[in-house]
C-alpha cells in the first residue's frame, strides 16, 4: 500500500510540474512576445549551451512535429525550420537570425545522431583478414609506428612490439571491430610523432617523482615494491582499443555532445570522433604516468578514474576537449 501511495504521489507531482511548466512558458511568452526557441537563441551564445537547450525544448514540446524535428534527414532541415517558424507563428523576415541559429543547432543535433550510427556500423563490422582493405590498414598502422623496422611476416611476434597480444592482431579487434583499427591508424597517421612517443613510453615507462605526501601514504610493502620494480608500461594497441571503447561510450551516452556542439559549427563527423580519440589517448597516457600504478592489474581502476574525470569535464557546457598536437590544430575551426 505504501509503495502504491508513493507511486501515486510521484505521478501526481510529475503532472503537476509538467502543467506548471507549460503555464509558466505561456505566461513568459505573453510577457516577452517570444516563444521558448526565440528566447534560447537570443539569450544564449552559440555552442553546446544553446544547442542542448534547443534540443531539450524540441523534445519536450507537446507538438509531435517539433518532437520529430530532431530526427529528420539532414537534407530536410531547411524545410523543418520553415515548419517550425510556421507552427510558432514567427515571421522569418522580422527574425532572420532565428532561422540561421535554429538551422545550426539542428545540423549539430541530427549530425550527432548520424555520427552514432556511423560509429556503431564500424564497431559492428569485424576485422576480416581476407579483406584487402582491412589488411592494408593494418599494415599502414605498422609502417606509421615502426617506419624503420620492416614487418618480416604478416603473422609475426613483431606485432607485440606495438602492443598486440599475439602474432595475429585480428583477434584483438573483436570487441570494437573496425572502429578500433580506424582510430589507431588515424592516431598513427595524423599524429605520428606523438603516437610514436606514446608507444615508446608505453614500452619504456619512466617514474614521475613521488611527493612526500604520497610517500607517507605508501605501505612498507608498496614502497619496497616501488624501489625495485620498474615503472609499469602497457600494451599500446590494446589500450588504444580500450580507449576506443571509452570514446564510444561517451558518444552513445550523449556525454560528448558538450564537446562536439562546441567544436563543430555544423554536423560533427567521424573525423571529429577520431580527433577526440587522439585527445583521449594522449591524455590517458599522461594520466597513467601520473597515477604510477603498482602493476598492470590496476588498469581498470585507472581507466575508470580517468573516465570519471572526463565525464566531470564534459559537464561544463563550455567544455571542448582540445588537444594540442598536429591532427587537432584545425579542430575548433571545423
Amino acid at each position: 500500500m505504501k509503495h502504491f501511495l508513493r507511486m501515486f504521489v510521484q505521478v501526481c507531482l510529475y503532472f503537476y510540474c509538467k502543467c506548471l511548466w507549460r503555464c509558466l512558458k505561456f505566461v513568459v511568452r505573453k510577457l516577452t512576445g517570444q516563444c521558448e526557441l526565440q528566447r534560447i537563441c537570443y539569450n544564449t551564445k552559440p555552442g553546446a549551451a544553446r544547442t542542448m537547450k534547443i534540443e531539450a525544448s524540441l523534445k519536450g514540446s507537446k507538438s509531435k512535429r517539433l518532437q520529430t524535428s530532431v530526427n529528420v534527414h539532414p537534407d530536410a532541415i531547411e524545410k523543418t525550420i520553415d515548419d517550425i517558424m510556421e507552427l510558432k507563428r514567427i515571421n522569418p523576415d522580422r527574425n532572420p537570425q532565428l532561422g540561421v541559429s535554429l538551422q545550426a543547432c539542428l545540423l549539430q543535433i541530427v549530425g550527432y545522431r548520424n555520427l552514432i550510427a556511423e560509429v556503431e556500423k564500424l564497431r559492428r563490422e569485424p576485422y576480416d583478414s581476407e579483406n584487402p582493405q582491412h589488411e592494408e590498414m593494418l599494415l599502414k598502422l605498422w609502417k606509421c609506428l615502426k617506419p624503420n623496422s620492416p614487418l618480416k611476416a604478416r603473422i609475426s611476434k613483431q606485432w607485440c612490439e606495438i602492443g598486440f597480444q599475439g602474432d595475429d592482431p585480428k583477434t584483438d579487434f573483436r570487441g570494437m571491430g573496425l572502429l578500433g583499427l580506424y582510430n589507431l591508424v588515424y592516431f598513427a597517421e595524423w599524429d605520428t610523432e606523438i603516437a610514436q612517443q606514446v608507444l615508446t613510453d608505453s614500452l619504456h615507462p619512466k617514474y614521475r617523482e613521488v611527493t612526500k605526501k604520497e610517500l607517507s601514504q605508501l605501505s612498507k610493502a608498496e614502497w619496497e615494491k616501488k624501489k625495485f620494480d620498474k615503472a609499469i608500461g602497457y600494451s599500446f594497441a590494446i589500450v588504444g582499443i580500450n580507449i576506443t571503447d571509452l570514446a564510444y561510450n561517451l558518444l552513445v551516452s550523449g556525454a560528448l555532445k558538450t564537446h562536439f556542439y562546441n567544436v563543430a559549427p555544423e554536423a560533427p563527423t567521424l573525423t571529429h570522433f577520431q580527433q577526440t580519440f587522439c585527445y583521449l589517448m594522449h591524455e590517458f597516457h599522461k594520466f597513467w604516468i601520473d597515477e604510477d600504478p603498482l602493476d598492470i592489474m590496476e588498469f581498470n581502476r585507472v581507466r575508470e578514474k580517468f573516465y570519471k574525470r572526463i565525464l566531470r569535464q564534459l559537464q561544463n557546457p563550455e567544455m571542448a576537449l582540445c588537444p594540442h598536437f598536429a591532427a587537432s590544430e584545425s579542430l575548433i575551426n571545423m
